[in-house]
């Protein structure tokens, strides 16, 4: 049906965009949790119920990521686990603790509520320190050194600040009220700190990866790459904006901080991804040497087609059944 290369372009685009998904819509839900107030009973039942529909289906672009490696890339998969097995183990678990929190927040007796947001804001935060973690390491290229290490704890501070950045957003759109203007002063404090991370990874990346710079600094990849750090330093400026603006009456342009923050994020995947094709180690292993046999990929390309369809209808249905502001979150 294809070439084993274009087997192996298509299933890792496949990869690309289910990781992209997941860092914009379970970003937002884990910004949501980590900015969990644990003073206000009601902020935080509201803030629950905005993503109380989509959080758990969010997570699906995660396993489908993490599939799609292991049937795709096996050789990349046993090489990228291994280097983060104690990252991926804390992923795990804050995940689990994520998931049992939000169920006993609401069921549990009234007085152990408090105890359950701890938990849910601790597991949101623990998740995001540690992608951040994850693809800092990723950067470096799994390296062993302090300098590695200290850019790895730096960039998962980034990442919690994006995710925050892009929870708020995803409040102001949501929200109304006090609790909206709370949102609004959250994504200014978090997005200048998400604009800082992006600078000192579009700095560093270059710096660190000779092969990167040569491809970002090379004509003409120049003038087709270089606009992507002029648009998305463009969006921080219209978001910023946009936010000192807000709230507004009849709530007019509520939804443009978090549309402007979901296409940041796509914009630095691409330049990241732009980086470091045809890698899938950076300046290891290639999606060429680590790909499965072509047989093996096409027949998975059939289920492929079957699966990835049904997961966008299914996801596309839901946003579009609990659109709107947020109402009371209710457990029958």
């Amino acid at each position: 049906m294809f070439e084993a290369n274009t087997l192996a372009v298509i299933f890792v685009s496949l990869m690309g965009l289910s990781i992209l998904l997941y860092a914009i819509l379970d970003g937002y839900d884990l910004g949501v949790g980590i900015l969990l107030p644990l003073d206000q009973k009601d902020d935080s039942d509201t803030m629950i119920a905005s993503i109380g529909p989509f959080w758990d289906a969010n997570e699906t672009w995660l396993v489908l990521a993490v599939g799609l490696l292991l049937i795709a890339f096996p050789a990349a998969h046993s090489f990228i686990f291994k280097e983060l097995y104690l990252p991926t183990a804390v992923l795990l678990i804050s995940l689990v603790l994520r998931g049992v929190a939000f169920d006993f927040r609401a069921k549990a007796a009234f007085s152990h509520k408090p105890t359950w947001n701890k938990v849910f804001k601790a597991g949101s935060l623990l998740a995001a320190l540690s992608q951040g973690y994850m693809l800092g390491m990723y950067v470096m290229g799994f390296e062993g050194t302090l300098a590695a290490y200290s850019f790895s704890i730096l960039s998962a501070f980034g990442v919690a600040a994006a995710y925050s950045y892009i929870g708020a957003c995803w409040l102001i759109m949501k929200t109304e009220g006090e609790l909206q203007k709370q949102a609004v002063l959250w994504a200014q404090k978090s997005g200048l700190i998400c604009f800082i991370g992006v600078v000192a990874v579009s700095l560093v990346n270059p710096l660190i990866n000779p092969e990167v710079y040569a491809k970002w600094f090379t004509w003409p990849n120049t003038l087709f790459i270089l606009p992507l750090p002029l648009m998305c330093f463009t969006l921080f400026i219209f978001s910023h904006i946009q936010l000192k603006q807000l709230p507004k009456e009849n709530d007019k342009g509520c939804w443009r901080p978090f549309v402007a923050a979901v296409v940041i994020f796509t914009l630095c995947f691409f330049g990241l991804a732009f980086s470091f094709f045809p890698y899938i180690v950076p300046n290891t292993l290639t999606i060429w040497e680590t790909a499965a046999a072509p047989e093996s990929l096409s027949f998975l390309l059939w289920g492929t087609i079957i699966v990835v369809p049904v997961i966008f209808s299914y996801t596309a249905f839901s946003y579009r059944v609990f659109w709107g502001k947020v109402q009371e979150l209710r457990y029958h």
